[in-house]
């Protein structure tokens, strides 16, 4: 059975923001809840306004990052400055495709929404 592409952009999203999850090592049972949530909540969004499918990446990322700072603190931390004072990335752009984690503070890139991995494991 093939996806439309409303729920193909929002399953998209969750295997992303799970992969970036995984790769810091805090995708526990309630903060994968966190993650439906944000879809639950992104899915009537992307029902009201479906050219902004390809946006919901960064948006979901955005909403679990949210919630995260809420209950547990700063997620993503930042990679690319160790040595200063701990912070979180940003998701840029916020409301557009191909959604990036960046350091505001350095004024970089440091991996689009999904390949924390490939940052995170050097």
């Amino acid at each position: 059975m093939e996806l439309n592409p409303l729920e193909q952009a929002l399953h998209t999203a969750r295997a992303l923001v799970m992969a970036d999850l995984v790769a810091g090592d805090v995708a526990e049972a309630d903060v994968v809840s966190l993650v439906e949530d944000a879809v639950t909540h992104r899915r009537w969004w992307v029902e009201q306004w479906p050219e902004g499918a390809e946006f919901v990446a960064g948006l979901v990322a955005q909403d679990v990052q949210d919630a995260l700072l809420e209950k547990y603190g700063r997620w993503p931390l930042c990679p690319a400055c160790a040595e200063d004072e701990p912070h979180a990335l940003d998701v840029e752009p916020e409301l557009g495709p191909d959604p990036h984690w960046v350091c505001v503070k350095a004024a970089v890139a440091v991996a689009p929404v999904g390949a924390l991995g490939e940052v995170l494991r050097r």
